[in-house]
């Protein structure tokens, strides 16, 4: 799981240098996210081949829906990433276990106790600190960050409805496909040649996203969410780490107290899920 922290972390450290002058003329997020898909599509096909495993019956539907969210969240994510501080938008998204549990209500007809809300709105809370809402402060860029971590939090969602029927590759593989498809007609709007430089940065944010990608994966496997989810929090410090050395951003104090309540929220939420699930087990 701290591997797989460093990693998606990386993926918007190179998101944001993509989104600014700084390996070339700026890329739209939508050309970002296309390169995402691309070349994590393309490493999860060398493994396909390698290991030629057996797929089941996929349910599309669901597949389709669960892509259409985590596009978007991603879009919106590296369209964020370039306005606020990579430390700001990466701590906005970690509502998106919040927003599973809202979301799990209507769609998987799960029942919500007082103290799981409690813990949700204090997560919401330190997004509204991390939106710094004043005329003279205000980030709108984090209504971005807010927007696509719900997108993701749906994403969540479905794949609860996916993980006990299909294998993780094949998720990942039909994911990435109908994604890049979604990507490739989005970015027909909007394309531009990248540098070189930008070629490799694209590579990178792919290859990167399917590492982190199977280091989460492989983390769910092997041990209880509670234990887990506390670890997946690192991407704030290294998020910040990143930021710090490459762009000379530090987070401010409003920055970390906004963070700090989002990851208890968050973290709590992910000890009360578990606890759940074993009574239920």
């Amino acid at each position: 799981m701290l591997a797989a922290a460093a990693l998606f972390s990386g993926t918007g450290l190179l998101a944001k240098a993509l989104g600014r002058d700084v390996l070339g003329p700026a890329l739209h997020p939508l050309q970002i996210s296309h390169g995402r898909f691309l070349f994590a599509l393309a490493a999860l096909l060398i493994v396909a081949i390698v290991l030629r495993p057996r797929f089941s019956q996929a349910n599309l539907g669901v597949h389709i829906a669960r892509t259409i969210c985590g596009w978007g969240g991603v879009s919106l994510m590296y369209a964020a990433i370039v306005y606020i501080p990579l430390s700001d938008a990466t701590a906005i998204s970690f509502l998106n276990p919040v927003f599973a549990m809202m979301l799990a209500i209507p769609l998987l007809g799960e029942r919500v106790g007082p103290v799981r809300w409690v813990a949700a709105a204090v997560a919401l809370i330190g997004a509204l600190i991390l939106a710094r809402p004043t005329p003279e402060s205000f980030q709108p860029a984090a209504l971005l960050a807010f927007a696509a971590a719900m997108a993701m939090g749906l994403e969540i969602t479905l794949i609860k409805l996916l993980s006990g029927r299909e294998r993780p590759l094949q998720i990942l593989l039909i994911n990435n496909s109908i994604g890049l498809v979604i990507a490739t007609i989005a970015v027909l709007f909007v394309w531009t040649s990248p540098t070189p430089e930008q070629w490799l940065a694209l590579i990178a944010i792919g290859l990167l996203m399917a590492l982190a990608q199977s280091c989460f994966i492989q983390a769910m496997r092997r041990a209880e969410a509670s234990f887990i989810a506390p670890f997946s929090y690192a991407a704030l410090i290294y998020a910040s780490f990143y930021d710090y050395a490459i762009f000379d951003v530090v987070p401010d104090n409003i920055s970390l107290l906004g963070a700090g309540i989002i990851i208890a929220g968050a973290v709590f939420l992910a000890w009360r899920e578990a606890r759940a699930h074993r009574q239920a087990r």
